[in-house]
C-alpha cells in the first residue's frame, strides 16, 4: 500500500512562519506550563540516566509537535 503524498499547501503551511493570535499564544503558554511540570516529576521520579533523558526529549518534542498543531490549523 502506497502512503499518502504530502501536498504543496501541507508544505507551504507547515515550512512558513505563522504569528500567534492571542488564543494561539494562550495555548503554547498553557502546554508549555504542563510540560514543564511533567518534566520535574520525570527528573524528579526516575534515577538519572538515558531513559530519563530520553523521556524528557520526547516531552520536548511532544511540546514543539503541539505548538505546530496550533499554528499550521487551518481553521485557526
Amino acid at each position: 500500500m502506497e502512503g499518502l503524498r504530502i501536498s504543496d499547501g501541507d508544505l507551504e503551511n507547515w515550512f512558513t512562519y505563522h504569528s500567534p493570535s492571542q488564543d494561539q499564544t494562550f495555548a503554547y503558554n498553557r502546554i508549555r506550563e504542563q510540560a514543564r511540570k511533567m518534566a520535574f516529576t520525570i527528573r524528579d521520579s526516575c534515577p538519572p540516566g538515558p531513559d530519563t533523558t530520553a523521556a524528557i526529549r520526547l516531552l520536548r518534542l511532544s511540546v514543539m509537535t503541539a505548538n505546530q498543531a496550533i499554528a499550521c490549523d487551518p481553521d485557526g
